[in-house]
Formats: C-alpha cells, structure tokens, sequence
C-alpha cells in the first residue's frame, strides 16, 4: 500500500517560512527607503510650487500647477557655481586619485626601509581637522600665488585627499599576488612598466570607490570653498546654496529647489556606479 511523499510534504513548511521572511524583509526595505526619500519628496515638491502657496501646513501637498516653482530662478542663480564646482571636482578627484595609486603601489609592492613608518604618517593626515590647518594653508597658497583661485582649491583637495586614498589603495595592492610584480621584474619590467602594464589594470575596482568617495566629499565640501576662493563665480554650489538665504527673508521654494540642484550630481553618480562601488569595497578584502 503506497504511502504520501512525506519528504515533498515536510519540505513546502521551509518554503512557506522562507516566503513570509522574504515578504517581511521586502516590507521592512520598502519602509526604509520611503523613510529617507521623504526629505527628498520635501524638497522636491516644495521646489515646484509657487512662494505664494508655500506654507508649513501645506509642505506635503503637491502643487497646484506645474509652473517649474522656484528651479529656473534656482538654476540660473546656482548655474555658474555648478559649473566651478564641475571644474574643481573633476580635476582633484582624478589628481588625488592617481596619488593614491602610486602610493599605495609602492607602499604595498616595494617595500623599502621605513614604507611602513611614512604609511603611518600619511595616514596622520586623515585626523587632522580642517580648522587646524587654515591659517597656515591660506599664508602657503598666498606665497605660491593660488589663494583666491580655484586652482589653489583643487590643490587643497588634492593634498587632503591623498592619506584616504592611499590607504584604500594600499589596502587593495596589498591582495594583488605578488607573484605579478615579481613576474614582471624577472621579464625586465621596471617600476613603472609594472605599475602601468600590471597593476593599473587590475585596480579598476580600487579606482571606482575612491573617485566615488573624493568626488563627495569634494562637492560637499563648504569649509575651503568660502575661505579659499574670492570670486562669486568660482565658488563652489555648496557656498552659493549657503548664500541663497536672505538677512531678512527667504524664498524657500527657491532654497529647496537650489538644494535638489546641487544634490543631483552626487546622487547621479552613486546611482551610475553604486552597485561598482560596493563591489570595489569587497574586491580586496579576501585574498585568492
């Protein structure tokens, strides 16, 4: 007498639980992102209105008409200081990059006496605040001929950025088989060729979350963008949007649509290469 698949029975109680876990932890997702997409929402919709209909009881509703709000006057004042950001952070972010290749490079591949000791003092360089370094910043651009420049602020995060950099870098290399380098030195290949044929190739990964890393920082930054440069117009967004609020009244449906403007290159590039970035992050932290 034939009896019921017992194991086909016991087996679909997993499934049902697996099913329920995987529904709670889609909710739980769903909930968190709505959660940090309300400043977002804010910011957007409160952009589109009309200042006449801009009120705090009203900051949840949709406007009214879709006229473009506060975005156009936003944009055209915003425009200039985009594009100086754009400038800046394009530059300092590739510069300080490939510092931090280098770096890392030699510092994880050609060992030498005291690597370790100079790694450590450059890594120094991470918790040193930015108002420690001010005064004598401002008197080394003024003696160079770049404080008021936008040059000189590319400088700035160059410099600042190469302990951070190097250290992903290093950290990176550091899984790279050594059996590469020492491959190519028995093949006659210096340290250049190595670097350049060998380990540049292999450090895309490396590459990706350090330019997502400087270019945020960079574009977020507000310290060296008001106290380094002069002109309006070659100030970065951060101290334009700062600018924006008024001594006696604000216009904030220009304020918050100046806010998604200077928000949008950063969100677009975590969007483009986000999933890249968390790959990177993993890429060297096992060896094999």
């Amino acid at each position: 007498m034939a009896s019921a698949p017992l194991p086909v029975t016991s087996a679909c109680a997993p499934r049902r639980k697996g099913g329920v876990g995987r529904y709670i932890v889609l909710a739980l997702l769903i909930a968190a992102t709505a959660f940090y997409l309300m400043p977002v929402y804010v910011m957007v919709i409160n952009g589109l209105k009309d200042k006449s209909y801009m009120t705090l009881s009203d900051m949840w509703k949709f406007p009214l008409y879709l006229d473009g709000g506060g975005f156009p006057l936003a944009w055209k004042t915003l425009s200039p200081n985009l594009w100086a950001s754009l400038r800046m952070v394009i530059p300092a972010t590739i510069l300080s990059s490939l510092l931090g290749a280098v770096n890392g490079y030699l510092l994880s591949k050609w060992k030498f006496r005291g690597s370790d000791v100079i790694f450590t003092l450059i890594l120094f360089g991470m918790f040193i605040p930015y108002q420690a370094i001010l005064i004598p910043l401002i008197r080394f651009l003024d003696q160079i001929g770049l404080y008021g420049k936008w040059q000189g602020l590319v400088l700035v995060h160059v410099i600042y950025g190469i302990p951070i950099t190097c250290l992903i870098f290093r950290n990176y290399f550091t899984n790279v088989p050594t059996e590469l380098v020492e491959a190519a030195r028995i093949d006659g290949a210096g340290l250049i060729q190595t670097f350049f044929q060998i380990i540049l190739p292999l450090s895309l990964p490396a590459f990706v979350v350090v330019g997502i890393f400087q270019f945020t920082n960079i574009w977020n930054d507000f310290l060296f963008g008001v106290t380094v440069v002069f002109n309006p117009a070659d100030q970065p967004v951060t101290v334009a949007l700062n600018n924006l609020n008024g001594t006696n009244s604000v216009d904030w449906t220009v304020v918050m649509a100046a806010a998604v403007l200077s928000a949008l290159p950063t969100a677009i590039v975590y969007v483009l290469l986000g999933r890249y970035f968390i790959r990177g992050l993993l890429a060297g932290s096992m060896k094999g």
